[in-house]
């Protein structure tokens, strides 16, 4: 087709290698002999093109450059590169000169076909004269701009023709000529060699941009299943059309991982989400010749290009026949290890349509694997910490409500996503049927956080016991935090700070005692809905107090009010003020004002826990009950020992009325103990006080703040039995200090069947005495 080219052509010596070099390519120009069949100024304004072209690093610029230099080069009416796609249509046209509609019916023309066809396959310069006489026979597409001469090089890349570069009509009706050619075959080279380097640095920033993108995108947060999935999003589509992650089960536990045998798909991604991949959430074992178990036992990505090819691979079934069958063609499998431990597997998968996977990809493809894998295991051993930080944290804190009566108690705990606090909380029964009610923060995170909260903790039930006001156990809990902090050796942490409140709830007055050192007060909601947060005085956290004072409240509470205690972390979070966090937890609870506790917990839940709490949260919430009156009986007794049979008479007809005769004799024998030594050891005045709750209380008050002892009286001693056998029938004795002075209670336990005086009475009474040996 066409006149055969000038065979003078063919003695031009120009390199066509792949990524020549420009400084290479401008020594081949000069030693080619184009200079002296050019002249000086052209041979200059080549050279000037070939720099021009080979400096550009855009793939579209390069084409547009060349085509450009060549019109200007040959003085033309237009010219045009085109690059050939795999089924021979024209994929990228780059014209000069040309309408909008020569453009789109040359772009849609099958580049096989006449002059241009013949350039690809026999790729050497074309030159033809009177081409307008005879359009059709040349094989031009219709609506082809005229012309009267033509003159076409191929485009080679690596030895491949990809393309050609021609032109048109040269002005002035003139013929191209050899040196025509030899310029237009310079242009064709450089612009090889501008292509292919435009391509590798485009690849190269495809590939940067990826690995950077691996790196602000992978590992964001430290939850092993999330790492998983931002590795699978973030190469798809750039460098797989699909991606599998399979970890060891014991990496999505925390654990150490061990064996390779069996895995568990925890994230997926690709174009389409019909793919024959193995789902999430299943688990697979690889068999021995399949690429994926190759990769795990040589610790080395593995590339099959062709899994149709690929025997070992057709003997996972299933999946591998569905997958195939898909269209899925090429494929590169990765160990992730860390420490030199293997954690999972990473399977990029392309379609055929796609580019095949190389040995350059494969290099990236473990530097992805490589970076993930360190975010996998931060992830898991984060996890394992987390885990031991969280169950240690939950062990610490009340496994169950302890049984009483004052209050309606529901309370919700959540550890901190980054790693559990030192949040806790507390619900202490006290003597008089009272309940305290305690929350507290420790500063920082971890395993000596939960270890420190333990040991504030056990202090405060420590100091519970002892009865004390909130204000003087917040003050002894203050010196304790900070003697804590002055014997921690150097080098070890220290406790960085603590908060408390402490609240004690009387249900017989109905009255709530509270005080706080560097934590939220509480807030209140009355019966009929409305939301307030008492005023509490506020003192400095923990350990940081000194000498100040801590300061006590006292406010009345309606029956069936909600007293809500929380932490700072349910308040306050990364996109919200503790001031916002108040008034949005003021709103919540005044929605419904017949909500039991444990349905406010979860309304308030709802409504204010964060997605991923920075910060442990504890939610405390207790609905106030009251004692009926009539469970409550009380005496002023004088200071005559002639009332202690008054005392006795009258606690008997209140036992009766509440139907406790049997332990009667019981009651009988305490109160008379203990009026007996308040009137004779104490001072006025002298007041006793029974309630009927689930034990039966009895108090004794009177001015004297001197506590009395259990000790065994001597064999000579008239007294000193009384206290020994009050501890004796009562299941709980103690002393509770007040501003007037003390207070001597006992607990029993209703109907325990205890009747009158008889031979285990006399046995305790007689144990009293250290007979001498007969």
């Amino acid at each position: 087709m066409g006149p055969e080219p000038d065979k003078a052509s063919r003695t031009l010596h120009l390199p066509q290698l792949p990524q020549v070099q420009l400084d290479k390519l401008l020594e081949a120009v000069l030693q080619g002999g184009i200079s002296d069949a050019l002249g000086r100024d052209r041979w200059y304004q080549l050279l000037k093109a070939v720099l021009s072209v080979g400096q550009e690093l855009d793939f579209m610029q390069v084409l547009g450059r060349t085509v450009t230099a060549a019109v200007e080069l040959m003085d033309c009416e237009y010219g045009a590169l085109g690059i050939v796609g795999q089924d021979q249509t024209i994929t990228v046209f780059v014209p000069v000169g040309m309408s909008q509609e020569q453009i789109a019916a040359i772009g849609a023309y099958p580049a096989g076909k006449g002059v241009l066809g013949e350039l690809i396959r026999h790729p050497r310069p074309l030159r033809l004269r009177e081409v307008s006489r005879h359009p059709a026979a040349y094989g031009f597409p219709p609506n082809h701009p005229p012309m009267h001469s033509f003159l076409g090089v191929p485009i080679r890349v690596r030895e491949e023709v990809v393309g050609n570069l021609y032109l048109a009509e040269k002005r002035g009706s003139q013929e191209f000529d050899l040196a025509d050619e030899a310029v237009l075959q310079t242009l064709a080279v450089a612009a090889g060699v501008a292509m292919e380097n435009a391509r590798l640095y485009q690849k190269a920033g495809k590939r940067l941009q990826l690995l950077y993108d691996a790196a602000t995108r992978v590992g964001t947060t430290l939850d092993v299943v999330r790492t998983a999935e931002e590795l699978a999003r973030v190469v798809v589509p750039g460098f797989a059309d699909y991606t599998t992650v399979e970890l060891l089960e014991a990496v999505l536990q925390g654990g150490e991982p061990s064996g390779t045998a069996e895995m568990h798909c925890t994230a997926s991604c690709g174009v389409r989400q019909d793919a024959p991949l193995i789902p999430v959430g299943e688990r697979i074992t690889w068999l021995p010749a399949t690429p994926m178990a190759s990769a795990l036992v040589s610790g080395h990505a593995v590339l099959e290009p062709d899994l149709g090819a690929a025997p070992g691979w057709q003997t996972q079934i299933p999946p591998a026949r569905q997958i195939t069958d898909y269209g899925i063609r090429s494929l590169i499998t990765v160990p992730l290890q860390a420490r030199g431990v293997v954690l999972g597997l990473v399977n990029f998968w392309r379609l055929e349509e796609t580019e095949p996977f190389d040995q350059e990809d494969v290099s990236l493809a473990e530097e992805l694997a490589t970076r993930a894998a360190v975010c996998v295991d931060n992830a898991r051993r984060y996890t394992r910490e987390h885990t031991m930080a969280v169950t240690l944290q939950r062990s610490l804190l009340p496994q169950t409500l302890p049984a009483q009566n004052a209050l309606d108690v529901a309370y919700r705990y959540a550890p901190a996503e980054a790693g559990v606090r030192g949040d806790w909380f507390d619900v202490i029964p006290l003597p008089g049927a009272r309940v305290a009610l305690v929350v507290g923060d420790v500063v920082g995170h971890g395993l000596h956080a939960s270890a420190t909260m333990g040991r504030l903790r056990t202090a405060v039930h420590n100091f519970s016991t002892l009865d004390l006001p909130p204000d003087e156990l917040l003050g002894y809990l203050d010196e304790l935090v900070a003697r804590i902090d002055q014997d921690v050796r150097e080098g070890e942490p220290g406790i960085t700070g603590a908060a408390c409140l402490y609240a004690i709830y009387d249900p017989v007055p109905a009255q709530v005692t509270i005080a706080r050192a560097g934590h939220l007060g509480p807030a209140l909601v009355h019966p009929e809905g409305s939301v307030t947060f008492p005023e509490v005085p506020g003192s400095p956290p923990l350990g940081l107090g000194g000498s100040l004072p801590v300061e006590t409240a006292k406010f009345q509470v309606p029956e069936g009010s909600r007293l809500v205690l929380f932490t700072d972390g349910l308040v306050e979070d990364r996109d919200r003020d503790i001031g916002a966090g108040l008034a949005l937890l003021q709103r919540t609870l005044a929605e419904a004002p017949g909500r039991d506790p444990e349905q406010t917990c979860q309304a308030v839940f709802d409504a204010l826990q964060a997605a991923r709490p920075r910060d442990d949260i504890v939610l405390l919430v207790a609905r106030t009950r009251v004692l009926d009156p009539g469970r409550v009986a009380d005496w002023d007794v004088p200071s005559d020992p002639a009332a202690v049979a008054r005392v006795r008479a009258g606690a008997d007809r209140q036992l009766r009325v509440w139907g406790l005769e049997k332990i009667g004799f019981n009651t009988e024998l305490i109160l008379s103990e203990l009026v007996t030594n308040a009137i004779r050891y104490g001072a006025p005045p002298v007041h006793v006080r029974l309630l009927h709750d689930r034990t039966l209380i009895c108090e004794v008050t009177d001015g004297s703040s001197t506590s009395p002892h259990v000790r065994r009286a001597a064999t000579t001693d008239e007294g000193g039995r009384g206290l020994f056998l009050v501890a004796r029938f009562a299941e709980r004795w103690g002393t509770r200090y007040t501003a007037g002075g003390k207070v001597i209670w006992t607990e029993q336990v209703l109907h325990d069947g205890a009747g009158g005086p008889g031979t285990d009475l006399a046995d305790l009474l007689l144990d009293q005495w250290d007979e001498p040996t007969l």
